[in-house]
Formats: structure tokens, sequence, C-alpha cells
């Protein structure tokens, strides 16, 4: 039984070259109950019948290492907003677009999700896209690797000190506290320094900060934050004479913290991982390929179909599909893929040593599962 926690995507044979009457077919059986939408298959070269079922035996493999990489980078993600629900929803987006509505852009319609024909061509080989899938996972995991080596070297060194602050604007990290808009950013003359201020000396800061050091902007000083000791607040002067207004801001009590603002950890997280699912979900398309070939037979004429289960409906929804495809348990599409696999040279033995494949959870038609983004 597939999983009510993954996506469905299945495959079944053409009978009139309408791949919108197959979404069809599927939304009457389920009585429009379950959303839905097409999923293009692309026209790739087959190969030989030995090589589909050596790719079928390792794609699964593949597959396991592709999730796992976006598994780990979701981690990653969640440790850098705090694994704050709806941070992570803004950012897991692939083409700028929640998940869900890339994979299925029109539930209610004939839209489809399309294979990226611009990046992986149409009518190459099928182990060629797999090779050019392979290399670039492998590129983005290496890249990951790396960046979540250095997060968390980070990630370290700020739990060290935080366990050795005492919690106020004087010494904690103010990486929750300060917004991009508090600074003036990309000037070249200009700077904007945040002070952690004792609260009894605040109004002894609004007297004098315009005249710690020469070229301080006048009325630029705004309150940022504040606790139970400090009040934390900006203020805006000219950079070469940075040194002189900490040195001076030292003798009146005030603490200069240090402070750059750095989004970039958090936007590459979001371009790995738009890059990510789009890479997984044409995986899944060669996968339907593969099999598709493998069940079917020759010529590649099929349409795909992704399926959004209800946990409560999951198994009727699986009773209405293999209902709605029962007759390609004895169709001619199945006849006609073991008949090529008799005529295949050694096809006795191809069946002996991928056993294992022949074994897998069978349906009357291609199904796969496509785990779902959980937030929770």
């Amino acid at each position: 039984m597939p999983s009510d926690l993954s996506y469905w995507l299945i495959s079944v044979p053409l009978h009139d070259g309408d791949p919108s009457s197959v979404l069809q077919d599927v939304r009457h059986a389920t009585g429009g109950q379950v959303t839905c939408g097409g999923w293009e298959i692309p026209d790739l070269k087959a190969g030989t019948l030995s090589s589909l079922i050596s790719l079928s035996d390792a794609l699964p493999k593949t597959d396991a290492a592709f999730t796992q990489t976006v598994s780990k980078l979701l981690d990653t993600l969640r440790s850098l907003v705090n694994d704050d629900k709806d941070r992570m929803q803004q950012h897991v987006r692939v083409n700028d677009r929640p998940v869900e509505e890339y994979l299925i852009p029109d539930p209610q319609g004939s839209g489809s999700w399309r294979w990226d024909k611009g990046r992986w061509g149409e009518g190459g080989k099928v182990v060629d896209v797999i090779a050019a899938l392979q290399s670039e996972m492998n590129t983005i995991e290496s890249s990951q690797k790396q960046k979540t080596q250095q997060y968390q070297l980070a990630k370290g060194a700020l739990n060290t000190l935080q366990r050795k602050q005492q919690g106020n604007l004087a010494q904690k990290s103010l990486i929750d506290v300060v917004k991009k808009g508090d600074l003036v950013e990309g000037s070249e003359y200009l700077e904007t320094l945040l002070v952690a201020v004792p609260k009894n000396n605040i109004k002894q800061w609004y007297d004098n900060y315009e005249r710690l050091s020469s070229m301080v902007v006048p009325r630029s000083s705004k309150e940022v934050a504040e606790d139970g000791e400090y009040k934390l607040v900006t203020v805006t002067l000219f950079k070469k004479f940075h040194d002189e207004f900490v040195h001076k801001a030292r003798e009146n009590k005030y603490q200069v913290r240090e402070f750059k603002w750095d989004d970039d950890a958090s936007a590459n997280q979001k371009e790995e991982l738009e890059r990510l699912e789009k890479e997984e979900k044409e995986l899944w398309t060669v996968r339907m390929f593969v099999e598709s070939v493998l069940r079917y037979g020759l010529p590649a004429d099929y349409a795909g179909v992704i399926v959004k289960p209800e946990p409560k409906t999951a198994v009727k929804t699986l009773k209405q599909l293999s209902a709605q495809y029962n007759d390609l348990a004895s169709g001619k599409s199945k006849e006609k893929a073991a008949a090529k696999r008799k005529q295949a040279p050694g096809a006795e033995d191809l069946i002996g040593e991928w056993a294992n494949v022949m074994e897998q959870e069978y349906y009357d038609f291609v199904l796969f599962e496509l785990p779902k983004v959980q937030f929770d």
C-alpha cells in the first residue's frame, strides 16, 4: 500500500494520443475528491531491455540518495530559521512557487508538470539523462556538505559564545534583534553602528552622541530594542571616524556592538533547495519512463498523472485507481511487454538475475511515491 504521506505518480498507456484524457479518467475514477494533475513524460530513447532492467534496479538507490540529500538540506534550513514553520514554507519553494503548486500547477484544470526540455533535452538516451542528473546532484551535494560544515562551525562558535553571555543587549547575538532596515548599507562613506546604552544613561546619550566624534550625522540615533538593562540604539557617521567614535563611546560607558548584516545564508539555502527539488522531480520522471517501457513496451506512448491522496481516503483512492485500470492486467500493452521479454536473447537469465526487480509491489499501472515535504 503506497503511503498517504507521499504524492503518487502513476503512468498508463495512451489510447487516443491525448494525455489530458488520462487525467480526466483519474478524476472521474476518484469522483473528483482527490487533488491531481498531469505529469509530462518526455520522449527518450529507451535502449536495450537489458539496460532498462539494469536502470530499474539502480534507480531506487539513486532515488534514496537524492531524497537523503534533500532531507539534509531541509534539516539545515530548519536550523537556519529556528524550526519556524512559516519561514520554512517561505523558503521551501521551486521556481518561486510552493512545492505542491510546482507539482500540480492547475489542480482543477488541464495544467500539468512539464519536463524541462531546455535543461535536459528531449529524445536523448535515458542513461545520458540520468548521468546528467546524478552529476549535478553530486555537485550540489558536495557544495552543500561544504556549506553545512561552515554553518555548523559558525553555529557552534555562536552557541559557545551565547553560553558565556548574560543575555543582555550588550552581549548577546543581534541576529534576531536587528532588521536590515535599521542599517545604512551600500554607502561609500557612511556606516551605521549599533550601541548598547545603559538605561539610566539614555538621556545622556541623546544629549551628547552627536559630539562624541567628528562627522556624526545629526538626529541619526534610533532605538532598535531594549531589555531590563540596556537600550540598543543606532548611530550613523562617516566611516573614517569609526575608531574615534568607538573610543569615545567606551569612555562614556556605551558599548558599540560590532555587527554586519548577512542574509546570504538563507538566500543560498533557498536557491539550493529549489535546485534539488527540481532535479529530484526530473529523476522521478525518468523512473516513470523506464518502468513504463518495461511494463507496457514500445512505442513509448504513455501519460503520467500525479495524485495527492488524503489520509482518510487513501485506501479508497487506490482501489478506485485499480478499478479504473484493471484492464491493464490482461491488456495488449502487458502482452506486448511480455512478448518482448521472451524475444530478448538470454531472457530467462535476465529474469533470474533481476528477480528482485520483478518481486517489487505490483499494481496494474506504474506507481511511484514522491515524499511530501513535512513542515511539522
